[in-house]
């Protein structure tokens, strides 16, 4: 895919981004290197190559899924300055 000067002027009007007329060659010129670049990583065989969230391989670390005492309304609403019903009371903000 090539990309434009009339591109480029689109997609800086849709970005509302201020473009010179004179500086919109050059842009095309270098989104096009960009989509060049890309387009060699297609040419990577990654068959079989596991995704990467890091550079650096840790395993992750899990908790034990453990049932806690979860039922403490109370001492939560507790530091509430109101509540009512067993939930917060807070101002109106849309009318």
């Amino acid at each position: 895919m090539a990309i434009d000067a009339k591109t480029v002027r689109k997609v800086a009007h849709l970005a509302r981004i201020k473009t010179a007329e004179d500086r919109l060659e050059p842009l095309a010129a270098e989104l096009n290197g960009i989509l060049a670049w890309i387009e060699q990583l297609n040419e990577v065989d990654v068959e079989g190559v596991e995704p990467m969230t890091s550079n650096v391989h840790q395993p992750m670390r899990l908790r034990d899924d453990v049932v806690t005492d979860g039922n403490r309304v109370a001492d939560v609403l507790g530091n509430a300055p109101r509540s009512a019903d067993g939930f917060f009371v807070v101002p109106k903000v849309v009318e």
